[in-house]
């Protein structure tokens, strides 16, 4: 046991925190939050290390635990699942925090793919970080990463927007702010709504931009679209995509910055009544400003 003095010398080392974990025969940590990746389709993609945990947690959490429940008898996981998803998280997670607090092992796991990825989790998460409970990723299946390394397009800076809200100022604002971005965007988006993503994106001005509509990932009918967003408006202009889609955007071609156009535009702004903060998004959207510009110059 260490012991600390009543008064820390001014260059005293910050406490050691030291985490006890008690390992189970399965290799399991008892009482530790898992986060477990299932496949998005081709089911050969769950792996190993993924079987083992599922079979070895005391609970496993499912969005949708008839959907999930048939994936896992085909592995021969027969454990206790109970749903999790944005309804009920609220009240289930005080409990399940506490199972875990008493000892338990518990795997969470969506329809399909990584966790928390555009599905619940993240409240469950912080909770469990901010017991002290530790939390274990079990990597493996993502639409996300297979869409971008598959798409052809820049991978090596990317944001993820997931589902775009449905309408009003917040998907307005996020059209404007993928169409401005220099590198990659993907999005999430339901097949029937693809003809018009894609035409709010040819009309904010990405109409030459290579774009591409990934489809059915690990899937028996996998398949890239991929072209200009004018071309690829056309092609699902009439025709729906089938089966799960990601979209993705190629970055925009990187802006020379006029600070003296950025300054004008910031001083619009705020005659606006925009705040600051509300400054720095517009200047850094529509007019290519760093974030530290933007910034600035909001604030002079």
């Amino acid at each position: 046991m260490l012991a600390y003095p009543s008064a820390a010398p001014a260059h005293s080392a910050p406490p050691v925190v030291e985490t006890r974990r008690v390992t189970e025969a399965n290799g399991m940590v008892r009482g530790s939050l898992y986060l477990v990746s299932t496949p998005i389709g081709n089911l050969a993609d769950l792996s190993e290390r993924a079987r083992a945990v599922l079979a070895g947690a005391s609970l496993i959490l499912a969005e949708d635990t008839r959907h999930s429940r048939t994936l896992l008898l085909h592995f021969g996981i027969t454990g206790r699942v109970d749903a999790y998803h944005e309804h009920n998280e609220a009240k289930a997670t005080p409990k399940i925090i506490a199972r875990l607090e008493a000892g338990g092992s518990v795997a969470l796991i969506s329809d399909a793919g990584t966790p928390l990825l555009s599905d619940p989790g993240a409240r469950l998460v912080t909770a469990a970080i901010a017991a002290g409970i530790t939390v274990v990723p079990v990597p493996g299946a993502s639409a996300l990463l297979a869409a971008l390394v598959g798409s052809g397009l820049s991978a090596d800076r990317f944001t993820f927007y997931g589902f775009l809200d449905r309408r009003g100022k917040g998907r307005a604002e996020a059209i404007a702010e993928v169409v401005g971005s220099t590198h990659t965007s993907v999005i999430y988006e339901a097949p029937n709504r693809v003809a018009d993503l894609l035409a709010e994106l040819l009309k904010a001005g990405a109409g030459d931009r290579q774009a591409v509509v990934a489809r059915e990932l690990t899937k028996q009918f996998e398949e890239y679209a991929r072209g200009t967003v004018a071309e690829l408006t056309a092609r699902f202009g009439d025709t729906d995509p089938r089966g799960e889609v990601v979209v993705l955007l190629a970055g925009a071609a990187a802006r020379v910055v006029d600070e003296a156009e950025v300054r004008d535009r910031a001083k619009a702004l705020r005659a606006e009544g925009l705040s600051a903060r509300e400054v720095v998004r517009v200047l850094s959207i529509e007019c290519g400003a760093s974030r530290n510009l933007a910034y600035r110059i909001a604030h002079e």
